[in-house]
Formats: structure tokens, sequence, C-alpha cells
């Protein structure tokens, strides 16, 4: 049901970051990024814990959304998802395909979260958070233990950070198991909550953000995610949309891979040499998705 997404070596990117680098597609993985394994972890307790529940609703810039769709569907479940009026067509579209309800509901996450709590509260339905929940984060948690069960000798393993489920679920997992594996968090210029947090020693709440990683775009990490992250992940590093741009380009051009900005920042971390490796470091960056608007790919081939 969910890909065991191989790790993908790259003898071209290896030589660019001056590392041994091998790349986590989860762009591969059901509903086209690493979403559903948390959506598909969280939807199935709720099935089990409350077996009269009808429809869940989720609040999302896209791949959750999507993902809780699916997940939905495969249990018999009706879904509604609130998001962002500026959220991907592809995203959306996807979203109904899987047959789930969409609304749009502002432009910031508070706004849209606040909208499906609402519904939730309103009519019953189940909500399911798009990352501060515990199920959500042990789904996304798997793509940790595959890294350590396919490159056991991994020293180093980059992922992004938006809310910060996925890097909470991978690190937790790493960490638990083999706690001298470093753990990087990367998140665009724009949209450097986790990075600012750590700095201030608090978890700080951005009055806004931009990037064109439109997934990695939220305010403010989760209340559960924050004080994983600061347990658990040992650097953050920041990228510029430029450099994401450039990693997107080499991904595609080098690797054949399609992969949205918000994916492409491991890989953006990499090149810019911000990280202290040498050639013999075994390091694993995540692509967290692919899901890119055909519009946006000719934009960022363009570059």
């Amino acid at each position: 049901m969910i890909h065991h997404t191989p790790l993908v070596a790259s003898q071209s990117l290896s030589s660019l970051v001056g590392a041994d680098l091998r790349l986590k597609p989860e762009n591969l993985q059901v509903t086209g990024s690493f979403k559903i394994r948390g959506a598909l972890n969280k939807v199935a307790a709720v099935r089990q814990s409350e077996p009269t529940v009808q429809t869940v609703v989720t609040a999302s810039s896209g791949n959750h959304g999507q993902a809780v769709a699916w997940a939905a569907r495969h249990f018999g479940l009706s879904a509604h998802v609130v998001v962002p009026k500026t959220a991907p067509a592809i995203k959306v579209a996807a979203a109904r395909a899987f047959g789930a309800d969409v609304e749009f509901c502002g432009t910031r996450s508070r706004e849209r979260l606040d909208r499906a709590r609402e519904l939730a509260r309103i009519n019953g339905y189940v909500f399911i958070p798009p990352y501060d929940d515990p199920a959500i984060m042990s789904g996304q948690g798997t793509i940790g233990l595959e890294i350590l069960d396919e490159w056991p000798d991994v020293d180093v393993v980059v992922a992004p950070i938006g809310g910060g489920g996925l890097i909470s679920g991978i690190a937790t997992a790493i960490k638990e198991t083999r706690p001298h594996v470093r753990v990087i968090g990367v998140e665009p210029t724009g949209a450097a909550k986790a990075w600012q947090s750590r700095r201030s020693a608090r978890r700080v709440e951005l009055p806004t953000t931009e990037s064109i990683a439109d997934g990695l775009i939220t305010l403010s990490l989760g209340h559960l995610t924050h004080p994983i992250i600061e347990q658990y992940v040992d650097d953050l590093v920041t990228v510029s949309d430029e450099e994401i741009k450039e990693a997107f380009w080499l991904l595609l051009t080098r690797t054949k891979l399609v992969v949205e900005p918000s994916g492409a920042v491991s890989v953006a971390a990499l090149l810019s040499r911000r990280l202290v490796l040498d050639p013999k470091t075994r390091v694993v960056a995540v692509l967290s998705g692919g899901n890119v608007d055909p519009a946006v790919v000719s934009t960022l081939s363009a570059h």
C-alpha cells in the first residue's frame, strides 16, 4: 500500500555536494508525497477508535489534503479538505480526484486550521491534523526506519521543515535507533520558523511567510513538533528561493526526478555547502514530494 521508496545514488550530485549522497524520493510515493504515511496511519487509528465516524476533515496547503482524501477513500470514509486560496491547482485537483470535498479559505495556515476545526465541531467530523499529532509523526517516521534499514552506515539525514511533522518523525526514529546519525532540518529563508525558534529559545510564530516552497510556509512549528525538533534535530539550515530553483533544476536534469520546490530544499542545502561534509560522509537527502504544477515546472526550468 505504502511504497518503500528506494535510496537513489547520483554520482553527479555527490560530486557537486562533496559527499556520498543518496536521495530518498518520496515524490514517487502514493499521492506523490510523504504525507500519505502519516495520513493513512492517523485515519486508520480513527477508524479503529471511532467506528461510527463517516467524515474526516483537514486543513492543508495541498499534499496532506490529497493524502487524507486517499486514506479516507481507502477506509470507506468521506473527506472534507480546507485549502488556501493560493493552493496549487494540481494539488486541489488530486484531492477532488480522490473523492474529497474541497473548500477554499484564506491564505494563512491558521485560517484554514480554524475553519477545519469549526467544521469538525459543527458537523461531527473528525479532524485530521496536518502535522501536530503523534500518529501523523509516527507515520512519517517510517521514512527514517527505511533509511536505516537500507543504509545502516548513513552519517547524515537532511529533511525539509514545514510544520515539523516530517522531520519530527524521522528524527525520532533515527535518534532512538542510532543516536550518532546527524539529522539536519532545512527551511526556506522566507519561512524560517524553526531557525527563528531555536535562535529565540522558544516557539516563534512568524507574522508572514513567503517562498516558492508552498508546502513549507506555515507560520509556526506545532506545539508537539517544536520540542521534538529541539531535542533531536542537530542543525537547522535556511535556503533562498534561488537556491531551491537551482536544486530543482539539477534534480530534474541530473537524476530525471520531478520534485516540487518544497521537496528540493534538502538538496539545495547540500549544494550551498553550508554543512561541513567530506567526500566519505554518507548523506541522505529526503525529497518530500513531487506534486508540482506543470506551469511551475516551466518557470523553474527556464531558470
